[in-house]
Formats: structure tokens, C-alpha cells, sequence
């Protein structure tokens, strides 16, 4: 080898080198796909811009669309979305990485993805879940993008990002954002309640209640007026009652023996209220008070419905330390609702003498505790015509057998009517479906021998018993 030949490699490596830096300072530089659509949106650099972010809760996605599609449907507002599909189905997506070179190589622009939301009555709202939305309003740009949560990523709830020439524009398209999720909410005036899902992130449930009339609640004289009164009047009246500097927001504990109907009464009454949202805790349901009665505030004129009290309210000394907790969480946001929240709290219990006197003596906790009795004799008449309609009561002494269930519950009427039912039905096992049932006295008492004898105390218990036969 020669001794020139070292030389020569160097100088030929250098040329290379300053040949390959050239044809990659002359090569096409290969833009991220959506900054060009943000350049031409803004006509300017967007990596000069502003971006504020916002995290929403997962629950809340039915209501972020529809805000943004009642938004983009006022006079002045045009769009055109973008789909943005990551390159992993748990990255999370950022405006930012829409921008840059290394964001971009992992981001596309793809079809836009929605997620199908169940809503009431079998409804569903196909909402945007990643999507970039180019925005006028009137002469302002605005980009607006939208990450809801993934299956396989930790973050439960929604990204929101707004980038705009000026911060200030930003803030108020955000603040207009948070107004029309508000006015837009999905759940106003609906029956639900809250649980968490599978990633324990907030779930709302919708509920459809049966149609109850007046005179289907049976109750003693006087009860159900009062009832009436403290819930129907007052919400009908709330606003000459708040310019009088009445406070409106109000609890009514409904207690009694179980069976008599208080859960039926209370449902009875969010009936009524149709412009209400109305929230049923019952259960597991306890452990979100916080976040039920947050949303009670922002949907108001509510209804909270807090089925057996007694399970988290019982006196202090009785309870282990997971309900003593729920306890002073119930106090709490009941002390935290302002006077004039038209919140209106319903409380059921079968036991009031256990409840802590902390939620039953101070006013504005619990205003009004009416009892609901076992039925009376005209009461117990009025619950075998209701719970007897469809069969044919053929009674020799319909009166002394009236007289003879005193001390039991409405439900204990109404499964000696089912049971009798079944006893007669049992008889003709040749008779068609629509062949009348005829009961006779034989049948209830074979309905009432089984119901409040051979079925022992626990039976009568179950079933708002309070006497022996």
C-alpha cells in the first residue's frame, strides 16, 4: 500500500460527506400533515400561538359535543373537522405534536372517530372522540382539538385544547364552551344516578320511572297533602317564595314501617316534577355524595332521592368508620348547598330512632319528618280495590277480612292478592290466560295461611307485618 493512499480515503470521505450534507439540505423537508392546515387556517406560523387546555370529565362527553355542536350552529360559526388518528392507541395526543416533525411522524390525518353514548330511552349520541376541529367565528380562527379517554391509557377523562392568535380569543371561546355545556346538559330534567365504570371514572345511568297517579298512593288522611305541600306547592311557588327571602332549598325525611310506601310516594312525587333532574342513591351509590349533590347544584331545581338513610346515618356509636364517613359527607353537602339552591332532599328510613340527631334537629338539613303509617281500615279498603283490579272479588264478608289485616303493610295487601290470585288460577289449570280469575274467600284465607302463618315471622317481617295472626 501506498503511502498516498491514507490521504486519499480522508479527503474522499470528507467529499462524501459534504456531498450527502448537501442533497439533505436540498431534499424536501416532509411536514407534519396537519401543519400546513393549521398555517393556511391562521396565515401564520402556529407554532407562534397561544394553546390552553382544559381536562373534562369522562361523564361529560355527551355535553362537550353537544355544546360544540350547538356553538358551530349559531350565525357567525363555521368548521371543518379533521380526523386525527395517533400511531398508538394509548398515546395520548396534544396539540403540540401536531406542530412538530417528531409529533407528527406519530399523529395522522385519518376519519374522524366518534363513540356511540347510550342516553335515555334507548338514545344514543354519537359523540366526537379524536378530532380537530379549524373554527371561524366571524372573522377570528380558531382550532379547537378534541381527545376523549382511551381504553388502554390511565387518563379517564376528556383533553380539550384550543390554540388562537390572541390568549384572550382562546379564553373566551373556552368560557363560551363551558356556558353551552351547561345550557346543553343531557341529563337535565332526567331520573339518574351516578356509579363508576371499570376504570372507576364517574358513570351517569339514566332511569326510566313507571307513571304513578295520585290515587295510587294510598296513605292516611292528611299524609300524602302534606307530602304534596312540602314538594309540588313549594316548587310551583319557589319563586315568589325566594323574592319573599324564603330559603327554597329544603329535606324532608318520609319515615314509617317497610311496605307502607314511601319509596313509591317519593317516586310519585319526582313524577310530578317534571322540570326537575331527579338523582336516586341507593347502595354502593352512597359512596358519591359528593359528586351527586356537585351535579345537583349545576342542574338545579333538583331532586335528591336517598333511599334508607338509616345504612349511613345511623347514631355515631352504632357504626363502623366507612359509615361514619358517609355520615359527615351527607351533613356536609347538605350544610354546603346555599339556601337558595332549589335542591329539594327526600329521605326514606324504616328506623328514624337510629338516625343521628345531627341530621334530623337542625333546619336546613332536614325541615319536615313525616310519618308514613301502617294503612288504616279505609286505607286497607281502598288497597284491595287497587291491588284486586283484574280479578273478581267474590267476598261473603269482605269487611270482617279487612278488619282481620289490620296492622299490615300495603305490600302485605298486595301479595295476599297475588297469592290468592295463584291459589285460584292453580284450581282450573284447563282455563285460557284471558279467563277471568274469580277469588273467593277460600283463596284468601289459604293466601293468608301461608303468607302470615307458615311463613313464618321473617315472611310477615319481609312484608310489613307488625301483628300476629
Amino acid at each position: 500500500m501506498s503511502e498516498q493512499e491514507p490521504t486519499n480515503t480522508k479527503q474522499f470521505l470528507t467529499t462524501f460527506k459534504d456531498f450527502m450534507d448537501q442533497a439533505i439540505a436540498q431534499a424536501p423537508v416532509e411536514e407534519p400533515p396537519f401543519l400546513p392546515h393549521l398555517r393556511n387556517h391562521f396565515n401564520t406560523d402556529p407554532h407562534t400561538l397561544p394553546i390552553l387546555s382544559e381536562q373534562i370529565e369522562k361523564s361529560e362527553h355527551p355535553n362537550l359535543h353537544s355544546a360544540i355542536i350547538y356553538l358551530l350552529s349559531l350565525d357567525g360559526w363555521s368548521s371543518t373537522l379533521l380526523g386525527v388518528v395517533p400511531a398508538h392507541e394509548y398515546m395520548g395526543v396534544k396539540m403540540a405534536h401536531l406542530l412538530n416533525k417528531e409529533g407528527g411522524s406519530q399523529v395522522f390525518e385519518g376519519p374522524v372517530e366518534y363513540i356511540n353514548i347510550p342516553l335515555d330511552e334507548g338514545r344514543v349520541l354519537a359523540c366526537v372522540q379524536s378530532g380537530l376541529y379549524l373554527i371561524h367565528h366571524g372573522e377570528q380562527p380558531l382550532a379547537l382539538l378534541v381527545r376523549g379517554p382511551r381504553e388502554m391509557s390511565s387518563r379517564s377523562g376528556l383533553d380539550v385544547e384550543v390554540m388562537a392568535l390572541e390568549r384572550a380569543h382562546a379564553e373566551k371561546f373556552l368560557a363560551e364552551l363551558r356556558t353551552a355545556i351547561r345550557q346543553q346538559n343531557v341529563y337535565r330534567s332526567h331520573v339518574i344516578s351516578l356509579t363508576l365504570d371499570e376504570y372507576h371514572a364517574i358513570k351517569v345511568n339514566f332511569h326510566h320511572l313507571s307513571p304513578i297517579s295520585r290515587k295510587d298512593i294510598i296513605l292516611s288522611q292528611g299524609v300524602l297533602e302534606r307530602i304534596e305541600r312540602q314538594t309540588i306547592s313549594f316548587a310551583r311557588l319557589r319563586d315568589r317564595l325566594k323574592n319573599a327571602g324564603r330559603h327554597i332549598k329544603r329535606g324532608m325525611l318520609l319515615y314509617g314501617p317497610p311496605g307502607t310506601g314511601k319509596t313509591l310516594t317519593a317516586m310519585y312525587i319526582a313524577g310530578q316534577m317534571a322540570d326537575r333532574t331527579v338523582f336516586l342513591i341507593t347502595g354502593r351509590t352512597v359512596g358519591l355524595l359528593e359528586q351527586t349533590c356537585k351535579l345537583a347544584r349545576l342542574l338545579q331545581p333538583a331532586t335528591v332521592i336517598l333511599e334508607d338513610v338509616d345504612l349511613i346515618a345511623e347514631e355515631r356509636t352504632r357504626q363502623a368508620s366507612g359509615c361514619t364517613v358517609l355520615l359527615f359527607e351527607l351533613l356536609n353537602q347538605m350544610d354546603g348547598i346555599s339556601e337558595d339552591a332549589d335542591i329539594l332532599f327526600i329521605l326514606t328510613t324504616n328506623r328514624p330512632e337510629l338516625l343521628e340527631s345531627a341530621l334530623v334537629a337542625r333546619p336546613g338539613r332536614i325541615d319536615q319528618a313525616i310519618e308514613v303509617p301502617l294503612p288504616d281500615y279505609t286505607c286497607r279498603q281502598r288497597l284491595f280495590d287497587l291491588y284486586g283490579q283484574g280479578l273478581t272479588l267474590q267476598l261473603t264478608n269482605r269487611e270482617q277480612l279487612i278488619e282481620r289485616t289490620e296492622g299490615v303493610s300495603a305490600t302485605f295487601i298486595r301479595e295476599l292478592l297475588r297469592k290468592a290470585a295463584l291459589f285460584a288460577a292453580d284450581e282450573n289449570l284447563t282455563a285460557s290466560a284471558t279467563d277471568e280469575l274469580i277469588i273467593e274467600d277460600r283463596h284468601l284465607e289459604d293466601a293468608l295461611r301461608e303468607l302470615a302463618l307458615e311463613g313464618g315471622e321473617l315472611t310477615k317481617r319481609l312484608l310489613g307485618a307488625s301483628r300476629a295472626f
